[in-house]
């Protein structure tokens, strides 16, 4: 254990954070995210929802501030009717350790998501059951 590290940190996701480099992408996918097909590097929060995961990595993690929107969600499928309630509690996080708040935030379309998750450094994969709780979130630096 160590001082000041949330426990929900494991240490494989400790060395994944401290790892990446200004400009890499993490996802933190929910339980239905395909993450092990999809991982070039793959961790496991089980047991954790995205939005307790976040707030964890972002104790931690700068979200970078050289691009508009280093934080991008899952857009909804249209004519899906699922209302996603994870993403307010995931907004709710990121306004909590992000200067620009929402305007931080953008949506992107399901496949489009798909597309930068698979290039990006390192999926966690969680076991969240909300709807379109997936996030992308892009490492800043630290000063």
């Amino acid at each position: 254990m160590l001082i000041g590290i949330p426990d929900l940190i494991s240490p494989e996701l400790l060395k994944i954070l401290h790892e990446m480099g200004h400009g890499d992408d993490l996802v933190i996918g929910d339980s239905n995210y395909p993450a092990a097909s999809n991982a070039r590097l793959l961790a496991r929060a089980d047991g954790h929802g995205v939005p307790e995961v976040l707030d964890a990595i972002l104790a931690l993690f700068p979200l970078d501030s050289y691009v508009d929107r280093p934080v991008s969600l899952m857009q909804v499928v249209p004519g899906d009717p699922t209302v996603p309630e994870v993403q307010d509690r995931i907004r709710a996080v990121v306004r909590k350790h992000e200067k620009r708040g929402d305007a931080a935030i953008e949506t992107v379309e399901r496949f489009a998501f798909y597309e930068r998750a698979k290039k990006a450094y390192a999926i966690l994969a969680t076991t969240d059951k909300g709807a379109y709780g997936c996030i992308i979130i892009k490492k800043g630096v630290v000063r």
